[in-house]
């Protein structure tokens, strides 16, 4: 490399952001798939993608899971897992109807915002949810309250809000948006309706606000970041954000290192490296072995905060659910109540 100029080498370095990667509702959804392989065999449905992971959809689905978009797609008397985003009751409703068993592996930060929205819509509340329209998450909380509940998809979009009476207004939010947008859009609101509640608890997840406070300590720092992470996972693509508000000169998302291009190292002595918070580590191991390969090797850990939190397993995989669904099958007249 330029050998011919007297210029020392500049010292390359890789900064790695701590925490990243699985959090605990991700985590505790991939294992429910996996132990429900390992108790019951293949094939186990899985409604939706378990996570927002390529590579994790891919695994499981090499194990013996099928994923499919809807529940009529199940065939009766089987197994089906509801995903780390939620469904709507709805969605309970209708595999009732088809007599599947079903593992919930609905994040329990997830579950904490749909029973927010049910009691705010039992108080009659007009309940604003700030979120990405279209996201699952999205469509599961709507549907614990749909007559309350009406999307705010960022700041821009509050002219277009329009309650009942505003002195009963409350905003909750999808879990995974950054949180820095997800406040700007509360103040937009605050200054639209003064008598705006906040939810009891902040709902941003910790794990969002973590690796966004990690990558922006080294966004800071480098000319580059990473994100590993897919395209429809909304946490990831809030980090390129993120990175790249904090003073990042370049940010891309890949999900896997061969989708790295060479010429984003062009001048860069610093690469950032960070994975959202559905994606194994495996992924992020493998772009740093790519960096190494091309004189990254000096790896520095930054971890502003220690993550503890972890979440026991859904409770249906506590029982024997397979006897439970041929049971189910078998009888016609049975009831689908649990």
């Amino acid at each position: 490399m330029g050998g011919m100029t007297a210029t020392p080498p500049v010292a390359r370095r890789v900064l790695l952001a701590a925490p990243r990667g699985y959090c605990a509702g991700v985590d505790r959804a991939v294992i429910a798939v996996e132990k429900a392989l390992e108790q019951y065999g293949a094939p186990i449905y899985v409604r939706k993608e378990i996570v927002h992971n390529k590579y994790v959809v891919r695994t499981l689905e090499k194990k013996g899971a099928i994923f499919v978009e809807e529940t009529e797609e199940v065939p009766e008397g089987s197994i089906v897992i509801f995903s780390a985003h939620g469904v709507a009751p709805v969605v309970h409703d209708e595999a009732a109807q088809r007599k599947l068993a079903t593992i919930d592996a609905t994040c329990p930060l997830v579950t904490k915002v749909h029973k927010e929205a049910v009691r705010f819509a039992d108080d009659d509340y007009d309940i604003l949810l700030i979120g990405h329209e279209g996201h699952e998450e999205v469509i599961g909380t709507s549907g614990e309250a749909p007559d309350h509940i009406t999307l705010v998809d960022g700041p821009d979009d509050v002219k277009n809000v329009e309650v009942r009476d505003e002195s009963k207004v409350v905003w909750l939010s999808q879990t995974t948006l950054s949180v820095d947008e997800t406040m700007e859009t509360v103040d937009a609101l605050k200054e639209r309706f003064p008598q705006l509640i906040s939810p009891p608890s902040d709902d941003i997840c910790y794990a969002t606000q973590n690796r966004q406070v990690a990558v922006k300590r080294i966004a800071a720092e480098s000319e580059l970041v990473i994100v590993v992470g897919s395209k429809n996972s909304s946490n990831s693509v809030r980090l390129v954000e993120v990175a790249l508000g904090a003073g990042a000169k370049a940010g891309h998302l890949v999900d896997y290192a061969d989708e790295i291009d060479e010429a984003w190292l062009e001048g860069v002595t610093t690469v950032g490296v960070t994975s959202g918070a559905s994606v194994p580590d495996v992924l992020v191991e493998g772009v740093l072995e790519w960096l190494k390969e091309r004189g990254y090797g000096d790896v520095e850990v930054v971890q502003p905060m220690e993550e503890s939190l972890t979440f026991s397993l859904p409770k249906e995989l506590r029982r024997d659910l397979r006897a439970e669904a041929s049971a189910a099958a078998a009888s016609p007249s049975s009831s689908s109540e649990k």
